[in-house]
């Protein structure tokens, strides 16, 4: 077509492009089946709209085109990741007038590639709800089954079937709270009087054997963080001390370790603690990232940190401390031979660190998340 003005052809008019087709509503674009292990899930719990709480997929090797996809977390939710199962679990609480009325647990399956669902299984309306804590919310270790956590205030677990989708029964905990999974049906749970109880369980949901370990972690003097790193078979629990503790589990069974500094006596001299929401990570080599802050005071156990110290476990040896260039609350480290560490800033960015020199590669903005509270590496 030819540009014209009174039937008289505009100079220099160029021929109009040919209109564009129509596009397919909707217009989805599909991620791998299996993820690569340069992305992570990043869990914001949306602060501002805490009943919009999403997990936002993300590519943190990429320089461009970070965020992949996104999948509804509602209302203080918990999310995991299947490997074998290849499927993506919420479990999330939903209420039928948005913010009062019916209220309906559920667990949500969805598929990694469209992350759409894919099913359900209905829980009993009790699910734990609590700014995120991946603990309250795991599968199994041969992941047939799912563990989340309640609290009424009566602590149990209620033990869902990933095969039949179905709700196999609860298991009381009184005393004790959270679930780590251990060995392929079992789970330890942390105690109030500092202990913890070992659980294996039966073909349903009942109890097979149950062994009680005496009181260990001091909570009036240095206790530990909820969120631990894993390494194997291996829990590490930092202390708001600065301490490392490891507990090992095997089927039905754990066996606590004694625990170790991560501080030299003038860092502890210089208050250097663990500080923040996810303060404890390992990569596959089985070293420890911990998140740490200067000069901390009473009540900044959550407040952040400046520095990330890499220890093998081990030997209880300093492989490396990362400088931040800002402040973070959370880390986590990517699974692989040249790991990741992501760092997410208190102003709500993704800062993204070579594990092996502690450089900053790339800062991912934008705006991807509100506030990352909890982030899992793809496995």
């Amino acid at each position: 077509m030819i540009l014209t003005f009174g039937g008289v052809p505009l100079a220099g008019a160029q021929p109009a492009p040919p209109p564009l087709p129509p596009e397919t509503v909707p217009a989805n674009a599909s991620l791998p089946d299996a993820y690569p292990q340069s992305w992570v899930f990043v869990h914001d719990l949306n602060t501002d709209s805490i009943l919009d709480g999403r997990v936002a997929v993300v590519d943190v090797a990429s320089g461009a085109a970070n965020l992949k996809g996104q999948i509804r977390a509602a209302q203080f939710a918990a999310m995991v990741q299947s490997k074998s199962r290849g499927e993506l679990y919420v479990a999330e609480t939903f209420y039928s007038r948005l913010t009062r009325g019916e209220r309906t647990d559920a667990l949500t399956i969805y598929d990694p590639a469209t992350l759409r669902e894919k099913g359900e299984v209905v829980l009993p309306p009790k699910r734990y709800q609590v700014v995120t804590l991946p603990n309250t919310f795991r599968l199994t270790g041969d992941e047939s089954r799912a563990l989340v956590f309640n609290f009424t205030p009566a602590a149990s677990v209620t033990v869902v079937d990933l095969i039949g989708r179905k709700v196999l029964g609860e298991v009381d905990l009184p005393g004790c709270s959270l679930v780590y999974p251990i060995g392929q049906q079992s789970f330890f749970t942390l105690c109030a009087n500092g202990g913890l109880t070992a659980i294996k369980l039966d073909a349903g949901a009942g109890i097979a054997a149950q062994k009680d370990v005496a009181p260990f972690n001091d909570i009036d003097k240095d206790p530990m963080f909820m969120i631990p790193a894993r390494a194997g078979a291996t829990y590490y629990f930092a202390t708001f001390n600065g301490n490392i503790r490891p507990i090992v589990g095997d089927e039905g069974r754990v066996s606590v370790q004694p625990a170790f500094s991560l501080l030299s006596a003038d860092e502890d001299a210089q208050r250097w603690r663990p500080a923040g929401w996810q303060v404890v990570t390992a990569d596959d080599a089985g070293r420890l990232y911990v998140l740490l802050r200067k000069g901390a005071k009473e009540g900044d156990h959550k407040s952040g940190g400046s520095r990330v110290r890499i220890v093998d476990p081990a030997t209880h040896d300093h492989v490396l401390d990362i400088e931040l260039q800002t402040d973070a609350g959370t880390i986590e480290v990517t699974h692989g031979p040249q790991p990741l560490l992501i760092a997410a800033t208190i102003t709500g960015d993704l800062d993204v660190y070579d594990a092996a020199t502690g450089k900053l590669v790339r800062t991912i903005g934008d705006h991807i998340v509100h506030k990352a509270m909890i982030i899992q590496a793809v496995r």
